[in-house]
């Protein structure tokens, strides 16, 4: 294969994954906009039924869908499994935005609709358009990208201020302390009000969901 051969076919293949992209973002804006208003539940897969995380983000998930919310989750087990199963019983929208990946994941059986993605940055987007509001649940790295990256849209403005809702004290105390401590009092690179401003710690659903309402209105 000679060097513009090779060139040539890198192009193709590049201008092919722009009408992908496009095709998911115009795929996800139609499914979602009509769903308004919605809350986001992120968390991890790796958690069962018996887990009491699980069991926490299902009690959050029917909480939110008779308070008259959408609830949006990655489509995936654990968590996300939880959110839609408790969205899905109490009669409630139950949505999951699914992701292609190597070795996992089915998507569950109690999202009514999903959108499936290739490109995780285009699913991030909808999470965000289209959510008033993020609950956390305790979760892995895919978690904490999600949750990060709302943090710093809220704290840079380019997004408009919504709750973001820690669930489980004991799960993120760590994370907070490192970042009271280290990333904002030594290191100054956070002012101790921009936590403060974004983020809120809360170990009960119903908690949770009585926050979201008085922010959120249905």
């Amino acid at each position: 294969m000679n060097e513009r051969y090779l060139i040539d076919a890198i192009s193709v293949k590049d201008t092919w994954m722009v009408f992908r992209v496009i095709s998911e973002f115009v795929e996800g804006i139609e499914t979602l906009s009509r769903l308004q208003p919605a809350v986001t539940v992120f968390g991890s897969a790796r958690v069962g039924p018996k887990d009491p995380v699980y069991k926490k983000a299902e009690a959050t998930g029917r909480l939110l869908a008779k308070a008259g919310y959408t609830v949006i989750t990655g489509g995936g087990p654990g968590v996300m499994e939880a959110a839609n199963k408790g969205a899905c019983e109490a009669g409630g929208n139950s949505v999951g935005l699914a992701i292609q990946l190597p070795r996992e994941q089915s998507t569950n059986p109690y999202a009514k609709q999903v959108v499936n993605f290739h490109y995780f940055f285009i699913r991030k987007v909808m999470f965000v358009k289209y959510a008033q509001a993020y609950v956390v649940m305790p979760g892995g790295f895919g978690t904490m990208d999600e949750l990060f990256e709302a943090i710093t849209l809220i704290q840079t403005d380019k997004i408009k201020p919504f709750p973001v809702i820690l669930m489980g004290s004991d799960y993120w105390a760590g994370l907070l302390e490192w970042i009271k401590g280290t990333m904002s009092a030594k290191a100054g690179m956070v002012r101790p009000e921009e936590l403060e401003e974004i983020v809120q710690v809360i170990d009960d659903p119903e908690e949770a969901v009585k926050l979201i309402k008085r922010v959120v209105v249905v």
